[in-house]
């Protein structure tokens, strides 16, 4: 110990290459030669020693590092031996250590290593890569496609397949818009404009938003992927996006595409060429915010949670606004629209005869069922059976309520007379049920407690369901998905869990765990297992995602194909063969996510406390440098805590905002009405406003 103490004094400034060096590293003592530590130039330990940072040394003398000392042990033995050797220890850590200690060639070492299973090309499931199109000119009027979107009347070119784009400069579209600054989102917080916002996909084509303005694509069997429409420049943020891309029997052709965006209560409509071009058909006011926004056959539809729904004809060009209950879920089937409302009922309205059904000048909306304990539906799924096109009078109906309910419904011959009729209920939900998918062979249920899944296997008799043995327990797996408080990380609109998937086949879940990931995790949503996971080629976040169902080819033996894309922050657009990935099923780990696995996605963000989240608002904007958590469809913590809302959550509420989970949730606390039965057992009260806990159990892989 007396040797100790004056070489440890002899530290700073130059000394002998043989002198001895006592470090302390979070409390485990290491010993080894000035030399070792010095070797390589402009390192942290060389400034260290040569008196360029200041040293702080524990009772005994030696220098004090407050670092991890499990790391440090193989970066001492790359100094001493000019080998790697992890020791288990995880390479992004390692790498971490490297750069922090300024060790040059250890971490090129260890970035090397990463890139031998990391490609620009991406992996086998890759299938292709849209760079972010030309930022278009501003819109003049609402009724001219502005500006050189397209040249000599042709498509413009796209670059193909599995090349990464060319560097613009200044001339793409990040570039140009860096001194533009985009118009503030209704939550007062900044846009990035060059982000994708949402995608979305019908049979060959795409609709891309970003903040300002969309493109939309077509594939074509020879050339690939074109860039066909790019709409001009608007003057808010776009929040909602719908495309349909086979009009049949419209009043523009058979041929005709049409895509539309909303914000606020403002609608935009254009009409789409195959061949390239587009023209704007009209703008539209639903006079509330619109929450929804789709296309059933060539019926534009607009639906708000106020009980509002607004209809858009392409045969007669009539828009026609409606008022119902206020509106919690909505699904469409062939030609009908549902509506799951607040009050425990079920309306339908038969969008083909609009607008001939109308009564007094409104939509002939019709009540089709009512929930036995009038509890709000809040998740609505319709399935077709193959006797729905023989008689047009068999339906099935599953739905969720605000308590947490699961119910099937159906209609058959025998019960036209007098509606459908309850078929099978579960209650196995403690939290609101966010989304339902009852298809060919499983139903599905996701609850808002962190995206809790149940899943049944469906038995069916000819094609209809059957009661023997009826439905029976299949799954029970999480899908845990974290969103910014401050909209960090893309539109909640573009992230959608799913299930994504024809009824007829199998359906996944697409888990993006925090917001400013880089990797999706598809997984089955009948048993949560992992389908495949991709990573952006380019390794910027993802912001946006969808599954698109394409036809097949001409040629002999192609079949449909299924593809996952994903919108990055760059503005660029990546694809993803899903059909080779399910073909592949079983290669892929077991569960969802492991332990391990949740923990790097975690370190990539930084949680929110307490406080912060109860003081903060979720908001729908895609960027800003706050990076704390909230639950994407949850106020549940992995603890099982559950937190109220702070009062400007209620306000926004009181005002009509609010997301779908929040006003599930805003059900459940209000509690049933004087007249409603009282329910058999109390339901704790949710609200997003509660903080993410650490887990108090020890997580296991199909936890996630």
């Amino acid at each position: 110990m007396a040797a100790t103490a004056p070489a440890a004094e002899g530290v700073p400034g130059r000394g002998p290459p043989g002198e001895v060096i006592h470090l302390n590293v979070g409390g485990k003592r290491f010993s080894t030669s000035r030399q070792t530590l010095t070797w390589i130039p402009d390192s942290f330990f060389s400034s260290l020693l040569s008196g360029r940072i200041s040293t702080l040394k524990d009772e005994t003398g030696a220098i004090f590092i407050d670092r991890d000392p499990t790391v440090f042990a193989p970066i001492l033995n790359f100094l001493r031996t000019k080998e790697l050797d992890p020791r288990g220890v995880h390479g992004s850590s390692l790498l971490h250590e490297a750069q922090f200690y300024g060790l040059t060639p250890l971490v090129r070492r260890l970035q090397l290593r990463e890139e031998l299973d990391r490609s620009s090309c991406g992996s086998v499931l890759f299938n292709g890569y849209l760079p972010p199109p030309v930022f278009p000119v501003k819109r003049r009027n609402r009724h001219s496609l502005v500006g050189p979107q397209q040249s000599g009347g042709r498509p413009a070119p796209v670059r193909r397949s599995n090349t990464m784009p060319p560097n613009l400069g200044n001339a793409g579209l990040l570039g140009r818009m860096l001194d533009e600054r985009a118009p503030p989102s209704p939550s007062g917080l900044p846009e990035e404009p060059g982000m994708v916002r949402l995608v979305c996909g019908h049979h060959n084509w795409i609709a891309v938003a970003y903040t300002q303005f969309l493109v939309c694509y077509r594939l074509k069997e020879a050339s690939g992927w074109q860039l066909v429409f790019s709409s001009p420049r608007l003057d808010w943020p776009i929040e909602r996006l719908a495309l349909t891309a086979r009009v049949l029997g419209g009043a523009l052709g058979e041929h005709d595409k049409m895509v539309a965006a909303a914000t606020g209560s403002e609608i935009l409509l254009w009409a789409l060429q195959a061949e390239g071009g587009g023209s704007e058909i009209g703008v539209f006011h639903l006079g509330v915010p619109v929450e929804a926004l789709f296309f059933v056959g060539n019926q534009l539809i607009a639906t708000s949670h106020t009980g509002r729904i607004g209809v858009w004809n392409a045969v007669t060009k009539h828009w026609q606004v409606q008022e119902v209950q206020p509106i919690t879920s909505y699904d469409a089937a062939g030609s009908f629209l549902l509506l799951g409302c607040d009050n425990g009922s079920i309306y339908y309205v038969d969008v083909q005869k609009f607008p001939l059904r109308m009564k007094d000048n409104d939509l002939l909306v019709s009540e089709l069922y009512r929930d036995p304990a009038e509890d709000g539906v809040t998740a609505l799924s319709v399935y077709l059976t193959p006797k729905t096109s023989d008689s047009g009078n068999w339906i099935e109906i599953a739905y969720g309520t605000s308590s947490g309910g699961v119910r099937v419904i159906v209609q058959h011959p025998e019960t036209v007379g007098s509606g459908p009729q309850l078929f099978q209920t579960f209650t196995v939900h403690r939290s609101p049920v966010t989304k339902i998918m009852l298809s060919e062979k499983h139903l599905i249920s996701v609850c808002a407690d962190n995206n809790h899944v149940r899943t049944w296997s469906v038995t069916r008799f000819r094609g209809m369901i059957s009661t023997q043995p009826g439905s029976t327990p299949l799954a029970s797996f999480k899908i845990l998905a974290l969103e910014s408080a401050d909209g960090h990380g893309g539109c909640s609109a573009g992230n959608d869990i799913g299930p994504y998937g024809e009824r007829d086949d199998q359906q996944v879940f697409i888990q993006k765990v925090v917001p400013s990931a880089s990797q999706l995790f598809v997984r089955l949503s009948s048993t949560g297992q992992r389908v495949c996971s991709v990573r952006s080629v380019d390794g910027s976040p993802t912001t946006a995602f969808t599954v698109l169902e394409c036809e097949g080819s001409r040629r002999l033996g192609s079949r449909p194909r299924r593809y996952l894309l994903t919108g990055q922050a760059n503005g660029s657009l990546a694809m993803w063969d899903l059909t080779t990935a399910m073909d592949g099923l079983g290669q892929a780990p077991a569960g969802g996510l492991t332990e391990e696995e949740l923990m790097q996605q975690l370190e990539q963000c930084e949680l929110a406390p307490l406080s912060a989240s109860r003081s903060s608002l979720r908001s729908p904007s895609p960027r800003s440098s706050v990076t704390s958590l909230h639950l994407a469809s949850s106020s549940t913590s992995l603890s099982g805590r559950r937190g109220s809302p702070s009062p400007p959550q209620a306000e926004a509420r009181r005002r009509g905002a609010g997301n779908f989970v929040e006003r599930c949730q805003e059900l459940v606390r209000a509690g049933p009405e004087p007249r409603r039965p009282p329910t058999p057992a109390p339901r704790p009260a949710t609200g997003l406003g509660a903080p993410l806990a650490p887990p108090k159990v020890k997580l296991n892989e199909t936890s996630f």
